[in-house]
């Protein structure tokens, strides 16, 4: 017979396992029930916002910069089926047709924005470096960072070596101080001669280029090289088929001319259908910043380059010549000239509506891009439909949040045309919507190999550990590793000589390209993005030339 004791004992138990229980499993919120009462369709919108450029030779093919703008999009982050990029580019190789190979997708296509596998997402976005692999077999987004979670399988997660010994590069992404808007984030890719080509890779008969991607960039806090994609991270799929040896950007100049868009796919909306048959539907409040004149700028100073810019006077450098210049020069560079107009091709993607069903928004209705120059690429938002706020000084304007489906003659997809809040009846309960951010989960922690045996241990750092708190909330843990000793450059394909020739380039370097000069070309208007302090660090004592920090641990503490 049990004793009160007893019972209280299990009655306690039972209550501890009972709230643990709860702690894991995702509540149901007021919003899921009205959706589910009402019949409102969760959908999302997505599509393009796309720049019209001049045409620029084709011989500036050593890399590009630009300035994108930086704000939050939306008013608050909604959590992680939210993924957009603010303004950005593709870099693809440039090669002649006809391909030896069926398909070949490969670039570098990452920047600002907010993705769905982001663990520590904020308002403020944050940015990846995006390079693709051999038709996405894998990709990396920055040190550390790329497919999966899966170090016995990386993907591209060696993709990308670090070089700054001033900047953290945390695998979430690099983060921008929190709070940034309406500032000019400048960033770019142009090659450096790091390493010698190779006329074997992983052992097999297949080349391997001497161009080492590396992004610049100029900020308010730190401007310079920062990272760069190893080039066997490229070559790597040529070692799998023989046939697309030599046309991976370990070789391949760049295509100069290059698209300029905003990639939106999911930012949040509901549809709902009123008792006449009407369609309705309702989208996240979506904010641009604007300036004293009533204007967004979005892009500004698209410049591209050829090897006289810089690689021409560090290759010279490394063969025993004098130090070159950190600034790029204009000399080898020209400026690609924005033309006015905007193409949209947003819509509304509706559960369950098939592909050839969506119908485009009209968002150019509203939007107007003649404000745009040759440097800048700028729009202005009209209407009456379209809100203007201050927020800390700020002034925001919100685009139409609810839109109408209407269907011409013969017309079996319609267009979403944008209206006031009044015009939507009460009954689709599209007004009751809230789309603030759901319950998630805890954020994943991302770790690196602890095995003593891996390329994380032997040689291992030579400091550490440090740690870090982030303006996002998560702290990084992070080690020093002599610059040859980091673990990209040993998941490389170099040998310990290839390595140590890279040691002394990039001891050059630090000891010659420090972070108070200037490199990139500067903007022409705006102020420069910061990014988090957090991120910046100082070499330990004996460290200062020849060392990288470099990141093991993300997460909350």
């Amino acid at each position: 017979m049990k004793t009160t004791k007893d019972k209280r004992d299990i009655i306690f138990k039972s209550f501890i396992v009972c709230t643990l229980a709860l702690l894991f499993i995702p509540p149901v919120s007021a919003q899921d029930i009205l959706i589910k009462d009402t019949g409102i369709q969760k959908g999302n919108v997505g599509g393009y916002l796309i720049t019209r450029t001049q045409k620029v030779d084709e011989s500036f093919n050593a890399g590009y910069s630009m300035y994108a703008m930086a704000y939050p999009l939306l008013k608050e982050y909604p959590g992680r089926d939210f993924q957009t990029g603010l303004f950005g580019t593709w870099m693809f190789p440039q090669n002649d047709e006809p391909l030896p190979v069926e398909k070949l997708y490969t670039d570098i296509e990452g920047g600002l924005g907010w993705w769905r596998d982001t663990e520590y997402a904020t308002k403020t976005p944050k940015f990846i470096m995006g390079g693709v692999q051999l038709n996405f077999v894998g990709w990396a987004n920055g040190t550390g960072a790329g497919k999966g979670r899966d170090w016995d399988n990386p993907k591209g997660k060696y993709g990308v070596a670090q070089l700054s010994p001033w900047v953290l590069w945390p695998p979430d992404g690099l983060n921008l101080k929190q709070g940034t808007s309406n500032k000019l984030f400048g960033n770019g890719y142009l090659p450096l001669p790091l390493t010698e080509a190779k006329a074997k890779t992983a052992g097999k008969d297949i080349s391997t280029g001497n161009q080492s991607w590396t992004l610049f960039l100029n900020t308010k806090n730190f401007k310079g090289p920062i990272t760069f994609f190893t080039p066997y991270f490229w070559s790597a799929a040529s070692v799998d088929d023989a046939r697309a040896e030599g046309l991976f950007l370990d070789q391949r100049p760049s295509k100069a001319n290059k698209q300029y868009q905003m990639e939106t796919q999911h930012i949040h909306s509901v549809q709902a259908v009123d008792s006449k048959g009407v369609h309705y539907a309702r989208m996240a409040p979506t904010r641009y910043p604007v300036g004293s004149d009533g204007n967004t700028e979005l892009l500004h100073r698209l410049m591209v380059y050829n090897k006289k810019a810089l690689w021409d006077d560090v290759e010279a450098w490394f063969k025993g010549g004098k130090p070159a210049d950190s600034k790029i020069k204009v000399e080898g560079a020209t400026m690609q000239k924005f033309q006015k107009g905007i193409r949209s091709n947003w819509k509304f993607y509706g559960d369950n509506i098939p592909k050839e069903k969506r119908a485009l928004m009209n968002i150019t209705s509203y939007l107007d891009p003649n404000v745009t120059d040759d440097a800048t690429l700028r729009v202005r938002w009209d209407g009456d439909l379209v809100t203007k706020t201050v927020e800390n000084g700020q002034t925001l304007v919100t685009l139409p949040e609810y839109y109408k489906l209407v269907k011409e003659e013969n017309d079996e997809v319609g267009k979403w045309i944008a209206v006031a809040p009044e015009e939507v009846p009460a009954e689709t309960g599209l007004q009751k919507v809230s789309f603030s951010r759901a319950y998630e989960g805890g954020s994943k922690t991302y770790v690196t190999p602890e095995d003593q045996e891996s390329c994380w241990k032997t040689p291992g750092p030579a400091a550490g550990p440090f740690k870090a708190k982030l303006g996002d909330g998560s702290t990084v843990t992070y080690y020093w590793y002599r610059f040859a000793d980091q673990p990209a450059l040993l998941n490389a394909d170099l040998s310990k000589a290839e390595r140590e020739e890279m040691q002394r380039r990039v001891e050059l370097l630090h000891k010659n390209w420090t972070k108070e000069r200037e490199y990139l070309p500067a903007p022409l208007i705006g102020e420069l993005a910061e990014l988090d302090p957090a991120l910046l660090v100082t070499p330990p004592k004996g460290m200062e030339i020849g060392y990288v920090p470099i990141v093991t641990r993300q997460g909350i503490e």
